[in-house]
């Protein structure tokens, strides 16, 4: 009789322990994980840089200044431009995956934290499914 209760007591303790953890320790290793993956793609994408330097020459291919008749002036002048605007776009293509890379994984990671969040309820509510006579229809 002695054994049966502290076993039961040791059984209880047992379970607050894995709901203390997955509730506190393990929801807060959860959330840095994801946290992390968002900074690792935050930082393979370099929005920050990428935005800071919108406009500056592609690859810095630039004809840089230039001496001499207008019309080399000039050529030099389109060549520059021409070279930011490829810049500006190809910046502007990065920038827009890399935001649509982040709102993904926010939103998958959302979604995981949601389902962490429930998992632990899914055998209670099993049971009560069960008690209450519910059956799937496929069976």
């Amino acid at each position: 009789m002695v054994y049966y209760s502290v076993s039961r007591y040791n059984e209880d303790m047992f379970l607050a322990g894995i709901m203390s953890w997955w509730y506190g320790n393990g929801l807060r290793l959860r959330l840095g994980m994801i946290g992390g993956r968002i900074a690792r793609t935050n930082d393979y994408f370099s929005i920050g840089l990428l935005a800071s330097t919108l406009f500056s020459p592609y690859r810095q291919i630039s004809a840089g200044k230039v001496s001499g008749p207008l019309s080399l002036q000039l050529r030099a002048f389109v060549d520059r431009l021409i070279s930011r605007l490829i810049g500006a776009v190809v910046r502007t293509f990065m920038i827009v995956f890399g935001v649509v890379a982040i709102s993904l994984q926010a939103i998958g990671g959302a979604v995981v934290v949601f389902f962490w969040l429930l998992i632990p309820l899914f055998p209670v509510i099993g049971l009560l499914l069960a008690v209450i006579g519910w059956v799937p229809p496929w069976l």
